[in-house]
């Protein structure tokens, strides 16, 4: 099979995949282990945003572009799934369709883009990068987040075995990239200035153990003290943030 070919077929696969999951994806997210994985990942990105042109690649439903809007001077997303994107033009978010391997903006045209629970369901990381980096302005910020295989996320996927994201659709029926911290910086592009790693999901084993009384408190505080701690680069999302020269 041609790269070509072997691209398209993958593509073709990660769209299929996100909309079928766009009908699960936002149950019960406003509360519990959702809400804080979003509210960790707003938290790194926030300062950043403040005032200026931002990309999400991997938007989604629009979830994380909805609190971003309220700050930043304008913010654009793309993603793979049109049924997501119903969901994030229903917001009234300015979205369309696309890959995050070929972004469709000029140079130069954005102080922040970042990606969440995405990149590590790309299988061309690099070109990736590259293009969130292309579409950069020098002194702007790249956020970009990865699966970690140094983490308790890690060890209870393994096992656990893939979760379901629909009554048809597993996680094993997408491309699935785990990365250490070493291999993360090897991907990033020339030119970017590596800021440091935040770690979002360092302490909880499965998402569940935030359903239950008591523990549910003691994991968020713990949680969120992690995310800029030397444990970071532990977390179960790894998240690089990068500086364009």
């Amino acid at each position: 099979m041609l790269r070509g070919d072997k691209d398209c077929k993958m593509t073709h696969n990660n769209e299929s995949y996100y909309d079928d999951f766009a009908g699960w994806y936002e149950n019960n997210r406003e509360k519990g282990y959702h809400a804080l994985i979003d509210q960790l990942e707003l938290d790194i990105i926030r300062p950043l945003a403040k005032d200026g042109d931002v990309l999400e690649v991997g938007c989604g439903t629009g979830l994380i572009m909805k609190e971003i809007q309220q700050m930043a001077r304008s913010v654009k997303g793309i993603d793979i799934s049109e049924q997501m994107l119903e969901k994030a033009r229903a917001r009234g978010l300015d979205v369309c369709q696309g890959v995050a391997e070929t972004l469709p903006w000029p140079d130069n045209s954005f102080d922040l883009t970042y990606s969440f629970k995405v990149l590590a369901h790309v299988e061309h990381i690099k070109e990736a990068l590259q293009e969130m980096q292309r579409v950069l302005r020098p002194g702007g910020y790249m956020v970009a987040e990865f699966y970690n295989t140094l983490s308790i996320r890690h060890l209870a996927k393994v096992l656990g075995g893939p979760g379901n994201i629909s009554a048809s659709r597993t996680e094993a029926d997408v491309f699935c990239r785990w990365d250490t911290p070493r291999e993360v910086r090897s991907y990033l592009p020339h030119g970017m200035v590596f800021q440091g790693f935040k770690g979002v999901r360092v302490f909880t084993p499965i998402a569940k153990i935030h359903d239950i009384v008591g523990v549910k408190s003691v994991l968020q505080k713990a949680e969120k003290w992690a995310l800029n701690s030397p444990l970071a680069r532990f977390g179960g999302f790894l998240v690089a943030v990068c500086k364009k020269c």
